[in-house]
């Protein structure tokens, strides 16, 4: 029999997420706020009958709750990635090969200002997947720079900036498989190259790498971001009962001094190299599959549970072999790295328990019909209307995927004859889904963010916050620039919004530079 909550559809579906980040921000505890948010869910759920609110909880006899979330295929292999991965980046720093690779950067990377613009240039290059660059980019650059006096929590914020905004503007990701999947069969609208014309008018993606480099570069470290950078509390954070999420914290055995820069290295190209080879092999590219069409279709979350126990397989050779690691140590890097993940997985998890419960309370129909209602009147501003509402929707369910496949279908009816305001319609779609997604401590790359960084997950949450709110505000204008001019114009004369974008962006951290060296 169907059931329907009283609040489907309602703005009250959006009440356990919303109580759940307000908590999280308030208290500085995120456990107990996304449970609380989560048990206020499934009551909305239930009308308040305790024992169904109870299954639903739990996922008995129901799509949502605590066990589903850890028994879909996709989140079960995220999570078996999250403890691979930190096995063999424990097992890296015990060969002392992120020791030797600490050495070497002393002598190479000779600032602090050379040591972020490397890490976003890392980033930048590792663009097929956001959680697969989050905690890839951490494990190697954290050494660094911690030497350096980088706070974990700006190391974070690299990180985060250089994951879902590079791949919602690389076409060869599983961002990009994900948005070509979204637009409708029946528009008749090639997905794939819809995407590659929104890429010139994603002002978030574009604004937050212009903004992290301007950044860096300036020197113009504002908000909480700027006492981290000026403070001791650069690696623990403020939240003194937060886990340690360092690998080095829990190694089973001295450090070896036998490790070499290559010995770290050579396992991250393998990691990489896999990685790309079974995303393409799980779309089918044995099977006769084009390249493009492979990553388009492929299960990005089993590909790299296949290139973790790959590369930690050849890991195990390369160290043992030339005898950095003992066997027994080896295996005993499992439960140290498991040890450090395990404070992000529950995160995770309940993160994503919290959306599937949001989901059925029907915030998706309920955004859908705020969208369609003013399509049709404020079309010239619909643009920027789309960006505000995604960001909205991202930040209180935690996910930048599950908001661009709801709000693609009613762009591309609301302007499926006018490509020019469709094509900045759908960038203002998904760039906002990545903006409320960097802003939200619900999301799955923030929290991964926090892990690979090895940063107090709040910490991060409230030092990236002024700054995506700020690059969010410059976007919204960019938007609405681009809206009037694309839909009186045609979308050549909106390409002129882009170096819009890029001097706003100047002209605020030159503001907030000035502020804050008064």
């Amino acid at each position: 029999m169907d059931f329907t909550p009283d609040v489907y559809a309602t703005f009250l579906s959006l009440l356990p997420p919303i109580i759940a980040i307000t908590m999280a921000l308030i208290t500085k505890e995120v456990y107990s706020s996304l449970f609380i948010g989560i048990v206020t869910g499934t009551l909305l759920y239930s009308n308040f009958n305790l024992e169904m609110a109870f299954n639903t909880l739990v996922g008995n006899g129901s799509e949502a709750g605590l066990v589903p979330a850890m028994a879909s295929e996709s989140h079960c292999a995220m999570l078996m990635f999250f403890v691979l991965l930190a096995w063999i980046t424990a097992v890296i720093n015990q060969s002392g090969a992120a020791k030797a690779f600490g050495r070497w950067a002393k002598d190479h990377i000779k600032n602090k200002k050379i040591a972020q613009i490397v890490t976003i240039i890392m980033g930048v290059l590792i663009f097929i997947d956001d959680g697969f660059n989050c905690m890839t980019v951490g494990s190697v650059m954290r050494p660094v720079t911690d030497r350096y006096g980088i706070s974990r929590a700006k190391l974070a914020y690299l990180i985060d900036s250089t994951a879902a905004p590079v791949c919602i503007i690389a076409p060869i990701s599983s961002w990009a498989a994900a948005v070509t999947y979204s637009v409708p069969e029946g528009s008749g609208i090639n997905g794939f190259m819809m995407f590659l014309r929104t890429i010139p008018f994603n002002f978030y993606a574009l604004g937050t790498l212009a903004f992290m480099i301007m950044l860096v570069i300036m020197d113009a470290d504002f908000g909480p971001m700027r006492k981290f950078e000026k403070s001791d509390l650069k690696v623990t954070g403020t939240n003194s009962n937060s886990i340690s999420v360092s690998a080095e914290d829990s190694l089973p055995a001295p450090i070896s001094d036998k490790g070499r820069v290559i010995d770290m290295i050579i396992p991250v190209i393998v990691l990489i190299a896999t990685s790309v080879f079974f995303m393409v092999y799980t779309g089918g590219i044995t099977d006769g599959v084009g390249f493009i069409d492979a990553i388009s279709d492929c299960n990005s979350a089993m590909a790299f549970v296949m290139s973790s126990i790959i590369t930690l397989i050849f890991t195990f050779i390369l160290y043992t072999a030339r005898r950095i690691v003992k066997f027994k140590d080896f295996m005993a890097c499992f439960p140290a790295g498991f040890r450090t993940m395990a404070g992000p997985m529950i995160i995770l998890v309940m993160a994503w328990t919290l959306s599937s419960v949001t989901s059925l309370l029907g915030a998706d129909v309920f955004i859908h019909d705020v969208i369609a209602s003013s399509a049709g009147s404020l079309q010239m501003l619909l643009p920027a209307i789309i960006f505000l509402v995604s960001v909205f929707l991202a930040f209180s369910t935690g996910t930048s995927w599950g908001t661009f496949s709801i709000l693609i279908p009613i762009v591309v009816s609301a302007f499926s004859a006018k490509p020019e305001m469709l094509a900045i319609s759908i960038s203002a779609c998904l760039a906002g889904a990545v903006c409320g997604d960097h802003c939200s401590p619900i999301s799955d790359t923030t929290i991964m963010s926090s892990a690979g960084a090895g940063c107090v997950h709040l910490d991060h949450v409230s030092t990236q916050l002024p700054y995506a709110l700020t690059t969010a505000a410059i976007s919204g204008v960019t938007y609405l620039v681009a809206g009037i001019l694309a839909y009186n114009l045609g979308s050549s004369v909106a390409l002129v919004s882009l170096p819009v974008l890029l001097l706003l962006v100047y002209i605020s951290l030159k503001v907030m530079k000035k502020r804050t060296t008064k």
